[in-house]
């Protein structure tokens, strides 16, 4: 009963169209003091005590690191990198695209970052040479959503906030299914451009791709910097955030001087104005917890589907199931917030491993970044192209179909997830 009300409260007041982070704290606050014996003192110490993890650190300087790699002209360096070893395939500025989205998801660990600075340079030209522009959009807001999967990912240091689980592991896991869906992408984009004969870039010299690489190569050394640092142990995983922001200033600021020292108070206020948007939701988010595990909720949800006799294989599809229509109205942060620590607990209790159940989860949010209503992806691909909702979504099915294949996968293949962190040692 207490969860159908906590629910309806937050169902009711998300309705209103006001921001999921306040729908948050207004159910929590409005239950606790209407229909429980809470003080107030312990969720003014829950609010405090909520936010106080290390690993959370990690989000505001991956956010900036992001940023300055953004207007640093890291992005333009990678696509020409990206374009001299696949340009000369079927759909060659595609499939540049999809090489360009998984390196820059390497170095921001955001996917609207990945879709604005890959997108608004490739876009403009892959309709300049002959694209339809629905071809370049559906290619661009699908590999966009690599930015959460491929490491670093801020999703996955909110899955480790909510669950306890070591980030490390989880950057680790997601390396291999995030080159797979690269790949699986990349067929895709480049199965259509062939069936529809879409123009291919002229073969670049070995002399081209060499310098192509030596231009990139300090932002693709950052990629080297975090997860080289995180494995050998120099670095905890928000240690390697603190020094990829700093680095990815260096690189944009002394190194490639596309930003200048004037603009970077801006970075800095973007940067700042979007990590407390973040950490607002999550506050919020951990008062949710807070309310839902004084409830017992999660753990009478655990021991219902466990007297039912569902099974981790059931269990699995109705936790795709319930986050896919999750991605219809919220965004990644705060699904994740929210229904990690309600699924975790059913998860464990069914043998189901922390890390792989973490990569799952990662890879519904990625879906749920390319398909209506609130698709975070759709709505930047379509300031980018200026191209309408409904269309953008006609545009992105074929990679979207490809996704969904993918997460059935990763779904029932648990060693796609763990293969790399166990073969590392690292569990």
């Amino acid at each position: 009963m207490s969860a159908l009300i906590i629910f309806g409260l937050l169902l009711v007041l998300m309705l209103t169209g006001m921001p999921i982070s306040i729908s948050l704290g207004l159910t929590v606050l409005t239950f606790l003091f209407t229909m429980t014996e809470v003080p107030i003192e312990a969720v003014a110490l829950k609010l405090f005590t909520g936010i106080e993890k290390f690993e959370i650190m990690a989000i505001p300087f991956f956010i900036l690191a992001g940023n300055f790699l953004t207007h640093g002209g890291v992005a333009r360096r990678m696509i020409n990198f990206a374009s001299s070893m696949v340009g000369h395939w079927h759909g060659g500025l595609g499939l540049a695209g999809v090489v360009a989205c998984a390196l820059f998801a390497a170095v921001s660990g955001s996917s609207p970052a990945t879709v604005v600075a890959i997108g608004s340079i490739l876009l403009p030209a892959m309709v300049k040479q002959g694209f339809p522009n629905s071809f370049g959009a559906g290619v661009i807001t699908t590999s966009g959503a690599l930015g959460i999967l491929i490491p670093p990912s801020i999703v996955m240091v909110m899955y480790s906030v909510a669950t306890n689980t070591s980030v490390g592991q989880l950057f680790m896991a997601g390396v291999i299914p995030g080159l797979m869906l690269a790949g699986f992408l990349g067929l895709t984009t480049w199965y259509r451009a062939r069936k529809f004969n879409y123009p291919r870039l002229p073969k670049a010299t070995f002399k081209q791709r060499i310098k192509a690489l030596r231009e990139s190569m300090w932002g693709l050394f950052l990629i080297v910097v975090v997860i080289g640092g995180i494995y050998t142990g120099i670095f905890t995983p928000t240690e390697a955030a603190a020094m990829s922001a700093v680095y990815a200033f260096i690189v944009a600021v002394f190194i490639y001087k596309d930003l200048t020292l004037k603009q970077v108070p801006k970075v800095l206020l973007d940067s700042a104005s979007m990590s407390a948007m973040l950490l607002y939701i999550i506050t919020n988010a951990v008062l949710f917890s807070f309310l839902m595990t004084s409830e017992g909720i999660p753990q009478a949800m655990a021991s219902w589907l466990i007297d039912a006799g569902l099974g981790p294989i059931a269990f699995l599809l109705a936790v795709n199931v319930i986050l896919l229509l999750a991605g219809n109205v919220m965004e990644p942060s705060s699904i994740v917030l929210i229904f990690a620590p309600i699924l975790f607990p059913v998860a464990m209790q069914l043998g189901i491993d922390p890390v792989h159940f973490g990569i799952l989860i990662v890879v519904n949010m990625e879906v749920g970044m390319c398909h209506p209503p609130v698709g975070l992806n759709l709505y930047v691909a379509s300031g980018i192209t200026k191209m309408g909702i409904t269309e953008l979504t006609v545009a992105v099915w074929p990679w979207l179909l490809t996704m969904l294949v993918f997460l059935g996968l990763v779904t029932y293949v648990p060693m796609i997830s763990l293969w790399l962190p166990k073969t590392l040692g690292m569990m």
